[in-house]
């Protein structure tokens, strides 16, 4: 999972009174110090509401329907007034995210390749997020030591070919690929980003001082847990949805072989774009996904994860109402498509954290 969430929008966890939640802000955010409180988020959604009565939303049609004059001009001063509000306001929820001194990170998120302290910027862009945030802060809370996490991702992949593990066998190409004049390069790159990760995971761990000041070369390292979060693109064709389960279950004993961790724990987050369980209980990608875990079992240290209950429909309300002539209201709470979990800083604090609520159970049966 890349992650497409920008920081600002984990703030909409200030919108639910759950007692979780409001302990994932106690984690991720300085909220208190940075006076930052429900009241800040309800000003802003409000600030966003005046913004597309304003302007009309993301096109911007109703300044420029207007005829040029001093009418306009005052307009535009009052809209550049609020959005200069809008803008300061994000960026200071992103500056209340904490940075971690015990754990740190080794990315690759498409294009976004950085290291460090875990903290946000390591989803899509410098100002984005995805599970790997809260994963890395709430795993800190119930083991000891230095904690590196190692995040491979590349946006529309599927395991069927993309991530494709060795023991699932050849990849089969389908008619036009075989009429393709690239048909070997095709057949070639299968699996091409499997061992993409192995590369870039190996790479880590040859040069763990260079990732994590505390290592300690004669203590060495444990591969502790592996997070599994992907799905999108394999739910469009008989041939890979109906492979999925075979392939994730070859995927986790491929991993296994590959580190020499017979018992390394594997949470799989199931593919919840759905939002209800009826909705996701009807997609094939899901319905593998829960199947291998089952098959494999909690014993064998493999669980599965429902992302659907981390969904945050506080901010799906908002992007249901028309998020073009909603667009600053829409970008208080969310900033990507359904696809992406709509960018939902909320979504991805719940969710990392339920990954290592899981992680844990399994470390600890």
């Amino acid at each position: 999972m890349v992650g497409h969430a920008r920081a600002h929008t984990i703030a909409t966890l200030l919108a639910s009174e759950k007692e979780r939640d409001q302990k994932l802000l106690q984690q991720v955010m300085n909220h208190a110090e940075s006076e930052i409180s429900r009241a800040t988020l309800e000003e802003q959604l409000k600030r966003g509401r005046k913004l597309d009565q304003l302007t009309g939303g993301i096109s911007n049609s109703k300044i420029k329907e207007m005829e040029d004059g001093p009418e306009k001009v005052a307009l535009e001063a009052r809209v550049k007034e609020i959005k200069d509000a809008h803008e300061a306001y994000k960026k200071k929820i992103a500056s209340a995210c904490v940075e971690s001194d015990r754990v740190y990170i080794s990315s690759i998120a498409d294009g976004n390749k950085r290291s460090g302290k875990l903290g946000i910027g390591y989803g899509a862009a410098v100002d984005k997020i995805g599970p790997e945030y809260s994963f890395g802060l709430s795993i800190a809370e119930k083991i000891d030591g230095p904690i590196l996490l190692i995040k491979t991702s590349w946006g529309g992949k599927s395991l069927h070919y993309n991530f494709r593990p060795p023991t699932a066998g050849a990849y089969e190409l389908n008619e036009k690929e075989l009429a393709d004049e690239k048909a070997d390069e095709i057949s070639e790159n299968a699996g091409l980003n499997y061992r993409m990760m192995n590369d870039a995971v190996k790479n880590v761990l040859a040069n763990l001082g260079d990732y994590h000041p505390a290592y300690d070369p004669e203590a060495g390292f444990e591969i502790a847990g592996f997070v599994w979060f992907q799905g999108f693109n394999d739910q469009f064709s008989p041939e890979f949805y109906g492979n999925y389960k075979k392939n994730m279950i070859s995927f986790i004993n491929d991993i296994r072989d590959e580190y020499e961790a017979p018992q390394l724990p594997f949470v799989i987050g199931v593919l919840g774009t759905g939002v209800t369980a009826e909705k996701v209980g009807e997609n094939q990608v899901s319905i593998a996904q829960r199947e291998a875990a089952e098959t494999m079992g909690t014993d064998n240290h493999v669980a599965a994860v429902e992302s659907y209950l981390e969904y945050s429909l506080y901010s799906n309300a908002v992007f249901q109402k028309g998020w073009p002539e909603h667009f600053h209201e829409w970008d208080t709470v969310g900033s990507d498509r359904p696809y992406h979990y709509l960018g939902s800083g909320a979504f991805f604090i719940r969710l990392g954290d339920a990954f290592a609520n899981s992680m844990s159970d399994l470390m600890n049966p």
